[in-house]
Parts: structure tokens; sequence; C-alpha cells
């Protein structure tokens, strides 16, 4: 761990004629890349299947249809609307920071197969973010999506939520070492792999309840996008656990658990907290048992020992979340949103 600590990360200039041509020189960090984008030559050959993948998941905001959403936002109760406007904040920051933080990460990336697919990534983040505002900008007033969008600066358990993940990337900023760049990509994988599906969650609850089926829409297919990001960060990391055994020791391993671990538990307290007991159809034992086994499914994708004894299998009283979220199942009336006309692929993995 010291040394990690110790050793930059090289940033990858522009144009580097003394760049390496041979796939066995290229490296994820610290390479001699040329920046030249040869999509016929790559190293890492999931990218391939991903760079697809991810460019077939095409979607438009706002032709999805959200006039039922305007009827029901106002029909929430306190419940519903409090938890809806919480989450809605928080999923806003999560992808507004990574839309700034990606291009950072990827100026230390040396493999150019990665990098186009981190671009892609940086696309859809701002996608996210657009839908978002879409969202608030078609169902409340000007004032109240204001409130929304910084609900933070008013609630203290938000702004802990997103100083977590913050920070870690403001760390990076700061000290450009191997043991803050392994940090972001642990802090990425617990945003994408587990922030973000227990919030979706919320959402799929009030669908099934009949309410807000355009929010609902448009999460899916955010939902989609993200199976491909957590797809992208998880082949990344253990490509480089094979062409770096000294950023993944028994310590690093243990400490990059921890993270995972810690990220769990808040997540776990904020469902708590912005969802509770009092919403029909989800509750805070539910939300846990969710939580944990999304987060022994996170730690094993990784190559760590599970977090929680048990939580192997999805819970029960949750398997409907998985109905929702099934990229293969993201279908909506064509004359009402044209959006699915624009996939033209199913979801590769299925493991995530």
């Amino acid at each position: 761990m010291e040394n990690s600590k110790k050793t930059r990360v090289k940033k990858r200039g522009i144009f580097n004629e003394n760049g390496d041509i041979n796939l066995a020189d290229r490296k994820i960090i610290q390479g001699n890349t040329t920046n030249l984008n040869d999509f016929n030559n790559i190293k890492y050959t999931w990218t391939s299947d991903w760079y697809r993948q991810a460019m077939n998941n095409f979607w438009i905001p706002e032709e999805i249809n959200l006039n039922q959403d305007i009827k029901d936002y106002r029909k929430l109760d306190q419940y519903e609307k409090d938890a809806y406007d919480r989450i809605l904040s928080f999923l806003t920051y999560l992808d507004s920071i990574q839309t700034a933080n990606l291009p950072n990460l990827q100026s230390y990336i040396t493999a150019n197969e990665i990098n186009l697919c981190l671009s892609i990534q940086t696309y859809q983040e701002s996608i996210h973010s657009q839908s978002y505002s879409y969202i608030l900008d078609t169902i409340c007033s000007p004032e109240e999506r204001t409130r929304i969008l910084y609900l933070w600066k008013e609630d203290d358990h938000l702004l802990k939520r997103n100083k977590f993940i913050g920070e870690i990337y403001n760390d990076f900023l700061e000290k450009n070492d191997e043991f803050n760049f392994m940090k972001v990509l642990i802090a990425n994988y617990i945003l994408e792999g587990i922030y973000f599906y227990s919030g979706f969650s919320f959402f799929y609850n009030l669908g099934r309840n009949g309410k807000m089926p355009g929010t609902v829409q448009e999460i899916r297919y955010i939902n989609r996008d993200e199976n491909t990001h957590l797809w992208l960060f998880r082949s990344l990391i253990n490509d480089l656990k094979n062409e770096r055994e000294d950023l993944f020791t028994d310590d690093l391993m243990e400490y990059y658990r921890d993270m995972l671990k810690e990220g769990v538990e808040q997540e776990i307290a904020w469902g708590k907290y912005a969802i509770g007991n009092n919403i029909s159809g989800l509750n805070e034992k539910m939300i846990e048992d969710y939580i944990k086994y999304l987060g022994n499914l996170r730690a094993t994708g990784l190559g760590l020992r599970p977090l929680y004894d048990g939580y192997k299998e999805i819970p029960e009283s949750m398997k409907w979340v998985d109905e929702y979220s099934d990229p293969n199942q993201v279908k909506t009336d064509f004359f009402e949103a044209k959006v699915t006309a624009y996939s033209k692929s199913s979801i590769i993995e299925d493991d995530l």
C-alpha cells in the first residue's frame, strides 16, 4: 500500500509519435500510448462488445411522455413525495459528478479502447442528468425544481452521501498516486453498482403501484445504461488486477472490500432515511436485504469475500425489481415514446 501511495500515475499526452504500437505493450495505466483509436487492434477484447452495446442503447429523454406524472406527482402522499425528491436529487448529483470526473480519469488511462468506452459513458451520464432535469421541469415549478436539485444544501444526510464519493474523486485530483487512482475505480464501482440500483428500486415500486409511469420509463433506460457502466468498471478493475498484482495485495484487497462495505452501509442508512416504513410496497427490511445482496454480488464480482453471510440470491420480497430493471424488457408504446425504436440490441451480460 505504501508503494502505491508514492507512485504517481502518469498522464497521457495528446500526440505521442514514439508511443507503443504493439498490443503486448499496451497497459491500462502507466503505458506509452500513441492515442490512436484503432478499432481493429484491441488488447482488451471485451471493449468491442461493450462499445456496440452502449452505442445501441441510444435514447432521448424528452420523447418519454410525462403527462400522467404531472397529475400523479400532485397526488403523492407526503412520504412518497419526500422520498421522490430526495432520491431524484441524489441521482442527479451522482450523474453530475460522473460527468465531471470521468474525463479526469481518462487522462490517466493509456489503453485507447478503454478510453473510447469511457467517452461513451461520459456522454450517457450527461443524458441521465438531462433526463432528471426534464422530469423536474415537467412535473414541478421552477422554484421546486431548484430546491430539489440543491436539496443537499438543507439536508445533512444527503450532503454526507454526496461527500463520500465526491471527496474520493477530489483526493485524486489533489494527489494523483496509484493508491488514490484505485480508490477512484472502486468508488466508481460502488456508485454504479450499489447507489444507482437501490435508488432505482424506489421508482420501480411507484411503478408497480401504478404511479409516475413516465419517471419509471426514464429510470429503466438509465438503468440499462448503468448496467453497461458497471460491466465496464468491473472489467477494467479485473483486467488491471491481471496487469498489476501489486495493486491487489491482500492488504489492498481488504481495503477495497472495506470501501465497498462502507458504501453498502451508507446506502442502507440512506434508504431507511429516504424511504422508511411508510410507503406501500417497500419497507426498511426489504431495502436492507436488497442492498446487502447487491453488496455481496459486487464484492464477488471483483474476487472479494462476500460482505455478509447469506444474501446469495435476490431476496424474494424484491424479485419484482429485476422484472422492472431487466434491460431486455425495456419497451414502450411507439406512439407514446419513440425511444424504443432506437434500441437495437439486448444486454450482453446478465450476471451483474
